[in-house]
């Protein structure tokens, strides 16, 4: 188990690395599953069931293949999120403004890996190793938003044994259980003048902090598959929330002497507790619950040549609330509200086949943000956005195949307006001061896979 453990952590550490808020397909779920399904915007995926990918978006699909197959794919993820200001005020205590125009993205590669095995006609085993959510914002040290937020980062690895049995040619059904192991970091810039003012801390004064947390988390996914007619399928997919409770710590750097020598207790029990409540380092908790997501999808094979695909996605982020970060004395040292809301994802695709060897695909989708202007915050400056997609398959052999796709996603500008959020105190709004102003995203996607069938 303690070999597994370091496993995962390598593939996650591999695998989230860069991976932008705004790469997401909602919120900081990840749809970039394989590469087969990027040419098509992700359309119709629960109900495609072409090769081992299936066992992510939909279980029942591996009914749908024969003998024994293996998928690897790989995805280059090149996100910009800028940011620029229109009415941000500097932070109390003799702080200048901070740096305008910055960047919070950074080129990502996200990894898959799948296995298939027909076992007879009516039963199929598979499993998946994927990344199902991520987020990573980072931005300059000097930027107008440093006191809010710096670096932030979430990294998954989700493993996902699954069956499916075929119950006829007209159904079948499939089960999954999910083992998911999750770490996160946030930094940020930390104004020590208006924590420590009282203390005589001079003006200018300021460090950072970084806060991580990591937990594992069980879940599930089920699938069915109908075949209503002999050209048509319809799938149904559902997965379970995960629910973690994060444990880690939290680190202060650059802490001043008057402060050091408060938080050990040199100017009396009360200042000594507050100082370390706001700025101390030590063990923290946090309760963070990620969404379920149920899909419908439609896959329709008009002529030999041409196929119509189709799909719905609804994410319960409502589920994500609040994040309070909690000491082991029960002091909070901070809470965001996120007060996020149910989302919808949409897509729409075509596949053409000129011949045997080749599958041109293309697609368009739209996803709604779970955010709004009054609690998007600059960790996550997440909003809706549209989906143009080009991809194909070209089939090197009677038993391998490379898939491979592009999408281009039209971001909305999102908007911060925080006046003090996230915050638990007036003095903590104060030492962050006003972060107003929208960004300008953009984001570019390449994948590529290969299939092995023996």
């Amino acid at each position: 188990m303690r070999k597994l453990s370091k496993i995962m952590h390598l593939y996650a550490a591999l695998g989230c690395a860069g991976v932008p808020s705004c790469v997401l397909a909602s919120g900081f779920a990840l749809i970039e599953q394989n590469a087969s399904g990027l040419g098509n915007a992700y359309a119709g995926q629960a109900a495609v069931a072409e090769d081992a990918s299936t066992v992510f978006f939909n279980p029942a699909g591996m009914t749908k293949l024969s003998g024994r197959q293996i998928l690897v794919a790989g995805h280059i993820i090149v996100p910009s999120a800028k940011f620029n200001d229109t009415g941000s005020s500097a932070a109390g205590g003799g702080f200048a403004l901070g740096a305008n125009g910055v960047d919070g993205g950074s080129a990502a590669l996200v990894p898959s890996l799948y296995a298939t095995w027909a076992i007879d006609s009516k039963w199929s085993v598979g499993v998946g190793i994927t990344v199902p959510f991520g987020l990573k914002t980072d931005y300059d040290a000097d930027w107008i938003g440093r006191f809010h937020a710096l670096k932030s980062e979430i990294k998954t690895l989700n493993v996902n044994p699954s069956i499916a049995f075929k119950i006829n040619d007209a159904l079948s059904i499939g089960a999954g259980i999910n083992f998911q192991h999750i770490e996160a970091e946030i930094t940020k810039a930390v104004n020590y003048t208006a924590v420590g003012a009282a203390l005589g801390v001079p003006l200018g004064t300021a460090g950072s902090n970084k806060i991580d947390g990591k937990d594992n988390a069980w879940g599930f996914n089920l699938g069915v598959l109908i075949n209503p007619a002999p050209n048509t399928n319809i799938g149904l997919t559902y997965r379970s929330a995960m629910a973690y409770k994060l444990s880690g710590a939290a680190n202060y750097f650059g802490r001043p002497t008057a402060l050091n020598t408060a938080i050990s207790g040199g100017f009396g029990t009360a200042v000594a507790a507050a100082a370390f409540d706001q700025v101390g380092d030590g063990p923290i908790t946090a309760d963070l619950k990620l969404p379920a997501s149920f899909s419908a999808a439609l896959k329709h094979q008009i002529n030999p040549t041409w196929d119509v695909l189709a799909d719905a996605t609804w994410t319960q982020w409502s589920s994500l609330k609040t994040l309070d970060i909690v000491r082991s004395n029960g002091a909070l040292i901070e809470s965001t509200p996120f007060e996020w809301r149910n989302t919808w994802r949409v897509g729409f695709g075509f596949n053409y086949r000129p011949n045997d060897a080749w599958t041109v695909r293309t697609g368009v989708a739209y996803d709604q943000t779970p955010t709004s202007n009054t609690y998007r915050i600059p960790r996550l400056p997440d909003e809706s956005r549209t989906w143009l997609a080009i991809g194909g398959q070209y089939k090197v052999s009677k038993v391998g195949a490379i898939d491979f796709g592009y999408a281009h996603l039209f971001v909305n500008d999102p908007a911060v307006a925080l006046t003090g959020l996230p915050t638990i105190s007036a003095a903590a709004a104060a030492g962050r001061g006003n972060l107003v102003g929208n960004y300008r995203n953009s984001l570019d996607i390449v994948s590529i896979q290969y299939r092995h069938t023996f």
